[in-house]
This record gives C-alpha cells, structure tokens and sequence, in this order.
C-alpha cells in the first residue's frame, strides 16, 4: 500500500460501515459512502490513500488535486498555529509546515507545492519545489510564457515555475513593483541557458519597450502638471521607486522623447514641451 498515491487494491471484506481493501494481512478501509455500487469481495477499487483525522490510513475514491511525484497550485483554506492548511479535494485538508513556506502564506493565497510525507508518516505540503522542475522546456529566446512565482532570492531575483513544471527565474534586474510569490506572470524568454533553466523578463524587447516606457513617462510627468522632478542622472533607486523601470530603460526612453521634441531637459528635471 503506497500512501500518497492512486493505486487498485482488492476488496477483501465488506462490513456495515464500508469495506476493507488489501490483503487479509494488510487492509484498509474504504468508507460506506464512498464504495462503488455492487461492489464484492475480490473486485478491484482504485482508490488514494492518506490519514484521516484521526491519523488513521483511509482509502477514498475521491480524486485528490495532486499526488506524490506531482506538483500543483493549492488555495489556502486555513491557517493555524504551525502553518497553513491547504484546499487539496479531500475531507482533510493538506498541511503546509511554516517551515515549508517560502514566504508565509495567508488563507486565500494560492502557492506552487508538491506532496512529501513526513518523518510522522503523514502528508504534508512543501513550497520548495525547485529541485522537482524540468530544465527540459520546449521553449527558445523571445517565445512567451506564463508562470507562478515560487520563491524568492536576495541574490539571484524571483524563480518562477513556468507551466507549473519548467525551471526558470526573473534576475534580480529584472524585478518589477508587484511581483510576488504566487503571483502567475506572463514573461518573455529572455535566455536558455546551458543547464536548460530559463531567464525571463516581464518586459517586452527593447525597441517595443522603449515606446511602452516612453509613453508611460509622459503620462507620469502630466500627473506632474508637466514636469518630472528629477532627470536620466537621478539614483537607480528613485527612478525604480517612482517609476518601476530600470535608470537604462529610463534613459533609452527619455533619449527617444527628447528626439521625438516631446520633452525638455532642466537642470533639476523634465518639462513636456
């Protein structure tokens, strides 16, 4: 009996309150209300197998949104004091140790988890998950895809789980305002690397980014009654807080305004002409 996966087990006694499945040295119990009708010593029952509340092994015929060896995206139905309780289709909810969490979770949030089975012998959900992803995705430069953020690094930016099954990261560089662990991005592939992960960037390729960037610059400077109150030589950080972009990405798009006669260059800032 695998516990954690689907599998055919045999009916080996029908009782009041269901039946049992295995063998007469090793059974289970299939619950009365989820026996399938007519069913008899001998017949076949495909079944999942996990603890119920109780922590007792059950079988249930219920489909269950994820098994061992698989990975998935769950609602948080409940947090409690040693973690989050996770909406997986079955009677018991799945438990995601704190310590499993890449970021703390709360009730609503959806996460990128995979099935373990503790040192107790019990089912429990992890959100590290990026040893589980492929690097052999079908995906080459510039093609577009989508993807859910489930982890994160001070070092090496967000790693995101594209399809829910391929290895792939936004560098730290690349990081915009609003992204976040469980969010579901959709990126551009910005590289393949040797080992086969992904580098992706949730902004388009230049030449169309710098028409996206330069109208958003000017949209911004008409909340400023006309004038940006910094210019190109201002702090990375002040032109990523007020503006969400990189200084390189602000220059390119301020040198495409000024060219186009649009704007203006100050001492202390930029005026729309």
């Amino acid at each position: 009996m695998k516990l954690g996966e689907k599998q055919v087990l045999t009916v080996v006694k029908k009782v009041d309150f269901g039946v049992y499945l295995g063998t007469d040295e090793e059974r289970v119990l299939l619950p009365k209300k989820q026996v399938p009708e007519g069913v008899e010593p001998g017949d076949p029952v495909e079944v999942f197998l996990y603890r119920d509340s109780d922590d007792r092994l059950i079988a249930t015929t219920h489909e269950p949104k994820i098994t061992l060896g698989q990975l998935a995206v769950l609602k948080v139905a409940d947090v409690g004091r040693l973690g989050a309780f996770l909406d997986w289709g079955l009677e018991k909810d799945l438990f995601l140790p704190f310590k499993e969490q890449t970021v703390k979770v709360q009730k609503g949030d959806s996460c990128l988890v995979s099935l373990y089975i503790d040192k107790s012998g019990r089912l429990c959900a992890t959100m590290k998950v990026y040893h589980l992803l492929s690097t052999e995705s079908p995906y080459k430069k510039d093609d577009r895809v989508s993807g859910m953020i489930y982890d994160t690094s001070d070092e090496f930016g967000m790693f995101v789980a594209v399809d829910n099954k391929y290895s792939a990261r936004i560098p730290k560089k690349d990081i915009c305002k609003g992204l976040k662990v469980g969010r579901v991005v959709e990126a551009r592939v910005a590289a393949v690397k040797e080992d086969g992960k992904l580098d992706l960037s949730v902004r388009d390729k230049i030449p169309e980014q710098m028409d996206k960037d330069a109208q958003y610059i000017m949209k911004v400077m008409q909340g400023y009654d006309g004038e940006l109150p910094f210019t190109d030589k201002a702090d990375p950080e002040t032109i990523k807080d007020e503006l969400n972009m990189s200084k390189a990405a602000f220059k390119r798009a301020v040198g495409r305004l000024l060219k186009a006669g649009k704007i203006e260059i100050l001492e202390k800032g930029i005026r729309i002409r």
